[in-house]
C-alpha cells in the first residue's frame, strides 16, 4: 500500500476534477464501466479505488487523464485549471448532442 501524501490543494482539485469528469462519462455511456476503463488502459483497478476513496493517497497517475482527454472529449484546460467547459464540443461527447 502506497503511504499517504502531502499533495497540493491544485493536485487534490485535479484528482477531484478527474472522478468528477469519470462519473460523467460513466452516466452518459462514454465508458462502459470501471472495471472495463482500468483494463483497457492499464491502471492497477486497486489503486484506482484505494485513490478514489481517499484522495491523499499516492496512486493517482497523471496518465490517468489521457483517457478522458483522447478518447472522451473531456476539456485538458477543464481537468487542470477548472476553467472553461468539462467537454470540449467532440462528436461523441454528450454536450455537443
Amino acid at each position: 500500500m502506497s503511504r499517504r501524501r502531502n499533495y497540493s490543494p491544485d493536485t487534490i482539485a485535479v484528482m477531484e476534477r478527474f472522478f468528477a469528469a469519470l462519473d460523467v462519462c460513466l452516466a452518459h455511456k462514454l465508458i462502459k464501466n470501471l472495471t472495463r476503463f482500468c483494463a483497457d488502459y492499464s491502471i492497477d483497478k486497486r489503486h484506482f479505488y484505494v485513490q478514489r476513496k481517499d484522495l491523499g493517497r499516492g496512486f493517482f497517475e497523471v496518465g490517468w487523464l489521457l483517457p478522458l482527454i483522447r478518447d472522451c472529449g473531456v476539456s485538458s484546460e477543464w481537468l487542470l485549471t477548472g476553467k472553461g467547459a468539462m467537454f470540449v464540443q467532440y462528436p461523441t461527447c454528450p454536450t455537443s448532442r
